[in-house]
């Protein structure tokens, strides 16, 4: 899917306009339909299909689950989250550190708040995948406070 910059419109969307959902230990903001939120003039920005703003309680978290053909980034802002999944992964994510999984033919994962007294805090964000079926696969990046001070850095490309 090639995208050009006059397909790009922007469109400013205040927070209380986005969708929310509290599950007691989820408190999540949708940029997009998502979950119980629907919005059928909001559900995509051509291959950008989530954007959420996620704070997961103490010892709270999502039980194993499947995906498959998206690209899901998690983005930490504050606290940990630890992943596991059938690929045989499981690490903890900490404040400033990115985990990605791409789906491709289908995963299950499981993430938790590994912290019993801290929320966590992140944003969560999925790509349709420019190519369906592919091979699953896990990683992370932890980004140093110098590197994340006002500075744009590349972790997810199809070129490089």
């Amino acid at each position: 899917m090639s995208v050009t910059a006059s397909d790009l419109k922007l469109r400013v969307r205040p927070s209380h306009q986005r969708g929310h959902a509290d599950a007691g230990w989820l408190k999540s903001a949708h940029s997009f339909s998502f979950a119980s939120y629907f919005d059928r003039n909001n559900m995509n920005f051509h291959n950008l299909r989530v954007i959420n703003d996620d704070w997961v309680g103490p010892d709270g978290g999502f039980p194993m689950h499947p995906h498959e053909n998206f690209e899901i980034f998690s983005y930490m802002l504050e606290g940990a989250l630890e992943h596991k999944d059938t690929m045989g992964n499981g690490s903890t994510v900490h404040k400033g550190g990115i985990q990605f999984m791409s789906t491709g033919t289908g995963v299950q994962h499981s993430e938790f708040n590994p912290s019993s007294t801290d929320e966590t805090h992140l944003l969560q964000i999925w790509l349709i995948p420019n190519r369906k079926n592919t091979t699953p696969r896990y990683e992370m990046l932890d980004l140093s406070d110098e590197a994340r001070n006002g500075k744009l850095q590349l972790f997810l490309s199809h070129d490089g």
